[in-house]
């Protein structure tokens, strides 16, 4: 969630919020809005959608729902949800928060969608970040 350079939310290149090749926003080959192989809206092996080991809707260890260090609901250093600098930030090939629960809703992931939710400032809910 951090909005400086290399953040998850930083829309400058390599940002989790840049359109161009291999942002969080690109929908091109592995872009987080990407559905395809790899991509973060991909629903199989190792994509954002996937519910499985190391995938973006995993609940486990190193997964994008994972709760403890690292992972993508952690918010201390190496977390997804830190929203400082950090010199190993949290790397994922899903979309910036609010896109990526956007889609989950679209979509249809409502357990996965509540979860993050509940661990995500209610500022960065799609319903509350697009209506600024």
């Amino acid at each position: 969630m951090y909005t400086g350079m290399g953040g998850g939310l930083y829309t400058g290149m390599g940002g989790g919020a840049y359109t161009g090749m291999g942002g969080g926003l690109y929908t091109g080959m592995g872009g987080g809005m990407y559905t395809g192989m790899g991509g973060g809206l991909y629903t199989g092996m190792g994509g954002g959608l996937y519910t499985g080991m190391g995938g973006g809707l995993y609940t486990g260890m190193n997964g994008g729902l994972y709760t403890g260090m690292g992972g993508g609901l952690y918010s201390g250093l190496t977390g997804g949800m830190y929203t400082g600098l950090d010199s190993a930030p949290y790397m994922s090939n899903i979309p910036p928060w609010p896109h990526f629960l956007r889609e989950l809703d679209r979509l249809g992931y409502q357990q996965q969608a509540d979860l993050i939710r509940s661990h995500l400032p209610d500022r960065y809910w799609p319903e509350n970040f697009f209506d600024r």
